[in-house]
């Protein structure tokens, strides 16, 4: 039978979160009632993350996992998870349990609509350093690339399979998944999704890799939405004895 849901689960170190928020994924998808499958990527964790995931496999045949041989990132781990993908919707979720499974059907019925869903953390409960930065950020953000996307660093989001195969990306990129999306002509919409304070493990980001290395990122951005080709071909020779 065709996998409809391909849930893609970057995680790194997050022993404490993954057999909860595995479990929860499974009671949302049964609600949800479709063929699905659950891919983690192990972005070379060196806790017991490994471990735990190899002992959910033996158990669920709904799991897959992809282990990388050391860290490589956040845009690494969902890019080899939308490579690994076999389901027409791909959905992302952070492993840190801030994120709300409860939430992906929210996701599910947009992307019905759009291209791309994205997850909007309207009530943030995270440490107000890291809520200032992540405003900055955003602000800066849709300032310079001319966006309207209010929490565009949000994991959680759905995408049309189909859609993924048109975008490249490169380290960082996670960040403008929206605008990549928009560059190729598809369409973007946000939902509000709940968030979590963190209550195992520790966050991997800090105001250096969230603010200063995401803005060259951002001005590569910037650079590519200018440059972008645009142009309309007459391909039909009666119209050009027409023009």
């Amino acid at each position: 039978m065709t996998t409809e849901i391909s849930i893609v689960l970057p995680l790194y170190n997050e022993e404490e979160n993954i057999r909860p928020l595995i479990s929860s994924l499974f009671k949302v998808m049964e609600r949800v009632d479709k063929e699905y499958e659950i891919i983690a990527v192990n972005d070379g964790s060196n806790d017991n993350s490994g471990k735990i995931l190899l002992e959910l496999v033996s158990t669920y045949k709904d799991v897959r996992i992809i282990t990388f041989d050391k860290n490589y990132g956040l845009t690494a781990s969902i890019d080899a998870g939308f490579k690994a993908a076999n389901g027409t919707v791909v959905v992302t979720i952070d492993a840190d349990l801030q994120n709300e499974p409860d939430d992906i059907p929210l996701l599910l019925e947009k992307i019905k609509e759009f291209d791309m869903v994205c997850g909007w953390r309207f009530k943030r409960h995270d440490p107000l350093l890291k809520r200032l930065s992540s405003k900055v950020a955003n602000y800066v953000r849709n300032k310079l690339s001319v966006e309207d996307i209010n929490d565009s660093a949000c994991t959680l989001k759905a995408f049309r399979r189909a859609c993924l195969d048109k975008i490249k990306l490169y380290n960082g990129f996670h960040r403008f998944l929206p605008t990549l999306f928009k560059m190729e002509g598809f369409s973007v919409t946000e939902v509000k999704v709940r968030h979590h304070p963190r209550r195992r493990g520790i966050s991997k980001f800090n105001i250096r890799n969230r603010i200063f290395v995401s803005f060259i990122d951002l001005l590569v951005i910037v650079w590519m939405k200018k440059r972008l080709l645009e142009y309309n071909a007459i391909q039909n020779q009666e119209d050009l004895k027409k023009s």
